[in-house]
């Protein structure tokens, strides 16, 4: 390096490849270490649903077993198993809920972040405020309330109370106006209307395929959180039939069950039930780097 370009741009650093390529071998093993501590319990999962009873007694292994076919023959003709399992009914049950909600979920919470995006009204920001307000009360604080007020409507025992109020989702609405702000020009709207289009059609034509990454982003959250969701299922539907119930209410019922001690297939009922979730993570898993690196403005 000659003495000019020393004087303009200060002396090179010592061993900066070297620095550089620690880092990134640093960055790359903490990675893989949690990339291990993510998928090995689903992994232990899978391999105990196709052990025995003893084989999982006797200790963990990471090897599968040959016991899948009896299993799953276990689990869906076994008449002590059928008296608080039914994966037909389950999975019939929590799709029908879960899809609902997670429909709910995602346009009204997409209307609302629009209308507050796009509308100017005195009291904008503050209905933004105490949308942000309610995210931070937990489910658990309103829950007695919630029963009881169901209770006087009649709707206790039936899916209504599990999915209307997937209307209501303020940390959806706050992610999805987050994204809009970052990612949706107001001139759009203004061009629509110029062009004689209504206010709702410009947001079903217009807002929803630009809100698409975060549509898809929010959508998995709201799945993954309603077919998990067994908190209020079971406070809802609490004189109902097997075949009303939903597969966590069941899988719930088989490990807290003393009639059941086949680990096996009670592995295999938890394994069964997580299908749903990898699916729809594989089928929109493409939107999550996209829509969290649009939507994660500062306020």
């Amino acid at each position: 390096m000659s003495n000019n370009m020393k004087d303009v741009y200060g002396k090179a650093k010592d061993n900066y490849s070297f620095k550089i390529k620690l880092k990134s071998g640093i960055l790359c093993a903490w990675f893989i270490i949690l990339t291990i501590i993510c998928l090995l319990p689903i992994y232990i999962l899978i391999i105990n649903a196709t052990r025995t009873h003893t084989d999982i007694a006797n200790g963990l292994s990471f090897v599968p077993g040959s016991n899948i076919g009896n299993n799953f023959k276990k689990i869906f003709t076994d008449p002590t198993f059928k008296l608080s399992y039914n994966a037909l009914h389950g999975y019939k049950n929590s799709l029908l809920i879960t899809v609902c909600s997670t429909f709910l979920t995602v346009f009204f919470s997409a209307l609302t972040a629009y209308g507050i995006h796009v509308y100017d009204f005195k009291i904008k920001e503050l209905s933004y405020s105490v949308i942000l307000l309610v995210m931070m009360v937990p489910m658990q604080v309103t829950s007695a309330g919630f029963v009881a007020f169901m209770s006087d409507l009649h709707l206790t025992n039936t899916y209504w109370p599990l999915i209307i109020p997937a209307v209501a989702a303020p940390a959806v609405v706050y992610f999805m106006r987050s994204y809009m702000k970052s990612s949706f020009p107001l001139d759009i709207v203004e061009a629509a209307r110029i062009d004689g289009c209504s206010e709702f059609r410009t947001f079903l034509s217009i807002a929803i395929p630009m809100m698409k990454p975060a549509i898809a982003v929010q959508s998995i959250f709201a799945f993954i959180a309603s077919w998990n969701n067994f908190y209020t299922p079971n406070m809802i539907l609490i004189n109902v039939k097997l075949n009303k119930k939903t597969l966590p209410m069941m899988v719930a019922a088989l490990q807290s069950s003393d009639k059941f001690n086949d680990y096996g297939a009670i592995y295999l009922a938890i394994a069964l039930s997580i299908i749903p979730i990898i699916i729809a993570y594989v089928l929109l898993s493409r939107f999550i780097i996209a829509g969290v690196a649009l939507g994660g403005v500062k306020e």
